[in-house]
């Protein structure tokens, strides 16, 4: 019998929903992905999934049929002063987004699956990548980033992992490990989403009270004049951007943890700006810390 041609939306949104696999553990998500004979597209979160996140969604469903979102709090990547029992977890949120989205898989592990308790650690690192920035300011950060996303890896065997733009070094440094370990899982690269003013969304921006909110697009104005004086007014000079960086986040009340201009693949320092680059900027407002970057140039 054929298809009826009410073949509606809302029957569209029940199909994702009923067939939405959870996965909860290992040799769950093992079992379902020996089942599948397709290319799967990850997306890595640790929940309290926004438009961002959804965005990431969508560029898996571009590559592929199969899209799955793991959401796991990753305590390997967290510092011993940093806010890892108040990171938020709105699970059922988070799953409502998934299906709305049209999701094929949620893996959410526990944490003795991902960590057994009595399992000798590992160190999975990218040390060129991963000395100043985000590895200063968060010291073994991005270790435990490397070992989560290689279980992951591993667990999930997805053909490509969309990572967002807004964690560059990040990106940068999962992009390098893949290379290194030959690794057969494609890094797709999606844009930073932002909020009509600019600010990149984010999970911490809800931390934000009203006054911190405002100033939060202080970030946003840093990167703005960077592309200006780079591809308008042709400034060369890496030293003369950032100082005006720092200054518009100072300018915004913005605690400055650093505003650089450096090599898009390296991240090393530039004697003088005459191809593409990637600009980095990030700051706190009271006990929240947020950053941002933008790729300016050719």
């Amino acid at each position: 019998m054929g298809l009826s041609q009410d073949f509606s939306p809302r029957f569209l949104t029940a199909y994702q929903i009923v067939f939405m696999k959870r996965l909860h553990t290992i040799q769950e998500a093992r079992a379902y992905r020996k089942s599948i004979d397709a290319p799967v597209a990850l997306v890595p979160t640790m929940g309290a999934l926004h438009d961002g996140h959804v965005s990431l969604i969508e560029a898996g469903k571009r590559l592929a049929d199969e899209v799955w979102v793991s959401i796991f709090v990753n305590p390997a990547q967290f510092g011993p002063h940093e806010d890892f029992d108040q990171y938020p977890r709105p699970l059922e949120e988070d799953l409502a987004r998934c299906q709305a989205a049209g999701v094929t898989a949620v893996f959410n592990p526990p944490a003795d699956q991902m960590y057994p308790a009595g399992a000798v650690d590992s160190v999975v690192d990218v040390p060129s990548l991963a000395v100043e920035f985000e590895a200063a300011h968060r010291p073994g950060h991005f270790q435990g980033v490397c070992r989560v996303c290689l279980k992951l890896f591993h667990i999930c065997r997805p053909t490509f992992a969309c990572f967002g733009q807004k964690d560059y070094q990040q990106m940068r440094v999962i992009e390098a490990m893949i290379e290194d370990l030959n690794l057969p899982v494609a890094i797709q690269r999606v844009a930073t989403l932002r909020e009509a003013d600019g600010l990149a969304m984010s999970s911490r921006n809800r931390y934000l009270d009203p006054e911190q909110r405002r100033h939060a697009v202080g970030l946003s104005r840093a990167l703005n004049l960077a592309r200006q004086l780079i591809e308008i007014e042709g400034e060369s000079d890496p030293e003369v951007v950032e100082m005006a960086m720092m200054e518009t986040l100072r300018a915004h009340h913005l605690t400055m943890d650093y505003a650089a201009v450096r090599h898009p693949l390296s991240l090393e320092p530039l004697d003088a700006i005459s191809r593409q680059v990637v600009a980095l900027v990030a700051g706190r407002l009271g006990e929240v810390r947020l950053l941002d970057n933008a790729l300016l140039g050719q």
